[in-house]
């Protein structure tokens, strides 16, 4: 259930975006070259990050599908608001292959993506920063781990095996609060909806992956919870496969056969949980730079379109994306 500030978050964020839409194109695309320049000043971590989500090192040819800029598919709307804040820099007409949505495999050409599997030969896979206002979305937690309630929190949608192994293991525990709030779920699994301030009451929530990406992750390492999760399988601009198990995150087995193990030993050693928390923390700072995060899009698509052979590359900023 949405709140009054978050509703508003949306109204502000189709507000905005309308307005970029309706403002001459013209206008951002003069802008380009200094932003570019902006970009190049970047640390290494932008590189370094610029060069994860786009892996790209060879030379392409836009495939047959491609579109472009100014013939970017409106739905879903957030995609292509989260794509058309940057792309609009760009000349208009510059070809991308894109794919909107939930994407579980590597496309065959290079191609913008929300996410990606976690595998070596992913490349083809160019993640950008969609739906971000629903995966970025990361409410302040001012209850420390110490006045939460110790125990485990899990609610989603069953649709993923593994999600049904977990209940099958945690639902009848005293110490976990699991189950799926939807109402296609079987009446054994069914447990009321909680919202994201009511899962910030446990010390312990679990992270499972559904389609692709679990969707809550981001909000639970951003929080003063334990996050426990098997080890993630996809990516998206979280960087999911940059995320260390027992330092960011605290591992369960496959089949959640350690889960009460895990409880045991934090809820005997807290201070090993707050190490983990704080990590966990301090790695989602970053996607509140704002600066860094602009620099890194503009830079993700510009790589694209200069590999594509859209754009002649500047020599000083090219040096800077090779580094």
């Amino acid at each position: 259930m949405a709140t009054l500030q978050r509703t508003t978050a949306k109204v502000f964020y189709y507000a905005r975006n309308v307005m970029r839409d309706i403002a001459p194109q013209a206008i951002f695309r003069r802008r380009l070259a200094s932003r570019l320049q902006q970009a190049r000043l970047s640390d290494e971590a932008v590189r370094r990050r610029l060069n994860h989500y786009n892996k790209l090192q060879d030379a392409f040819t836009p495939g047959p599908d491609a579109v472009r800029i100014d013939k970017i598919p409106f739905e879903p709307s957030m995609y292509y608001y989260d794509l058309k804040e940057f792309a609009r820099y760009f000349d208009r007409s510059l070809l991308i292959d894109l794919k909107f949505g939930d994407v579980i495999g590597v496309p065959k050409l290079p191609t913008l993506v929300k996410d990606r599997p976690i595998r070596a030969d992913n490349g083809n896979a160019v993640v950008m920063k969609f739906n971000k206002f629903r995966h970025f979305h990361m409410p302040l937690d001012t209850v420390a781990f110490a006045d939460k309630r110790p125990a485990v929190v899990w609610r989603g949608d069953l649709n993923n095996p593994i999600r049904t192994r977990f209940l099958d293991v945690a639902r009848d525990l005293p110490f976990c609060d699991a189950g799926s709030h939807k109402r296609s779920a079987p009446a054994k699994y069914s447990k009321p909806f909680l919202s994201i301030s009511q899962h910030l009451r446990y010390r312990y929530i679990v992270s499972l992956e559904g389609n692709d990406v679990a969707t809550n992750l981001k909000w639970i390492m951003n929080s003063n919870s334990l996050c426990l999760m098997p080890p993630p399988t996809y990516e998206t601009w979280f960087g999911e496969s940059q995320l260390e198990a027992g330092i960011h995150y605290a591992p369960l087995d496959p089949d959640f056969a350690d889960l009460g193990e895990k409880v045991r030993y934090f809820e005997g050693h807290p201070a090993a949980a707050e190490r983990i928390i704080a990590a966990a923390n301090a790695y989602c700072r970053k996607f509140s730079n704002e600066r860094d995060e602009h620099a890194i899009s503009l830079l993700v698509l510009y790589k694209y379109f200069v590999l594509g052979g859209q754009i002649e590359p500047d020599p000083e900023l090219w040096r800077f994306i090779g580094g």
